[in-house]
């Protein structure tokens, strides 16, 4: 056994086709566990189910999965519970990201219902669906687990043109930990991670930078410039690779007295 002794575990990582979730399938993968890809780009999560595969060999599985949508999550945990009869973690992932001012003169970026609707929908709303679906199974069958949720460190500072997103990671922070009161009786432990800036993922797209720099009245390429200057005093953006580090410990019982804490992972990033 590893020093994690996460084989065998089985996890549920939502938003595990792209980036950190991916990132994180691959680390538990290598830690032995039998990862489960959840995600609404069903393609995307099958190529992360064959490239963990591929490189950490195990029994994986991915599923399309709308976290949004109660049929789709409980679909999920049942074919999860059919294949594998547990589940022992869930890192809760799925998210969106799309840059929108709360007031725009111009009328280009402007927060709209049906944006905060979505935002809310999956980062918020797909965080109870499946923390209720997993935690009822973790309950039921008395074996405890794991709930990690992904907040953000926007989620304590805020961010310019991303306030609807900020709000619903600050948000993680509190289920983080009235769910840690309520579930720990039942040996399960409820804890999350922020991270700050890291290297490019699937939310960081064109149109993504495009909408922020304008949120921000700079142009892309001052935007991406930015990243590298703004204040990180560890000198540099954070991997996808030491966020899915963390993870693995927070899912292990090295961490065993870590509960309805939030671990910020931003290289020492603050905006003062």
């Amino acid at each position: 056994m590893s020093w994690l002794e996460l084989e065998g575990k089985v996890a549920v990582v939502t938003g595990g086709g792209l980036g950190i979730g991916r990132a994180v399938c691959e680390g538990l993968a290598e830690c032995g566990s039998n990862c489960v890809a959840a995600d609404i780009n069903g393609e995307a999560a099958s190529e992360t189910v064959d490239r963990i595969s591929r490189t950490s060999g195990g029994d994986h599985m991915a599923v399309a999965t709308d976290v949004s949508a109660k049929k789709s999550v409980d679909a999920m945990t049942e074919t999860v519970l059919k294949k594998y009869g547990r589940m022992d973690i869930l890192v809760n992932n799925a998210g969106i990201l799309i840059p929108r001012l709360l007031v725009d003169p111009a009328g280009k970026e402007e927060l709209s219902e049906d944006v905060w609707d979505r935002t809310i929908a999956i980062n918020l709303k797909g965080t109870y669906l499946c923390a209720q679906a997993v935690a009822r199974h973790m309950v039921k069958s008395g074996t405890g687990g794991v709930i990690i949720n992904m907040s953000s460190e926007s989620g304590l500072e805020g961010s310019l043109g991303q306030s609807h997103y900020a709000a619903t990671k600050a948000a993680q922070y509190s289920l983080t930990r009235s769910w840690a009161k309520e579930l720990g009786r039942h040996g399960i432990r409820v804890v999350a991670l922020a991270p700050g800036i890291l290297e490019a993922t699937a939310l960081r797209s064109p149109e993504y930078e495009r909408a922020l720099a304008y949120t921000r009245g700079m142009t892309v390429e001052e935007l991406r410039e930015g990243y590298e200057r703004v204040s990180i005093p560890i000198g540099r953006t954070g991997k996808l690779s030491e966020v899915a580090d963390l993870v693995c410990f927070l899912a292990s019982e090295r961490a065993a007295y870590i509960h309805g804490s939030t671990i910020n992972i931003s290289g020492g990033k603050s905006r003062t």
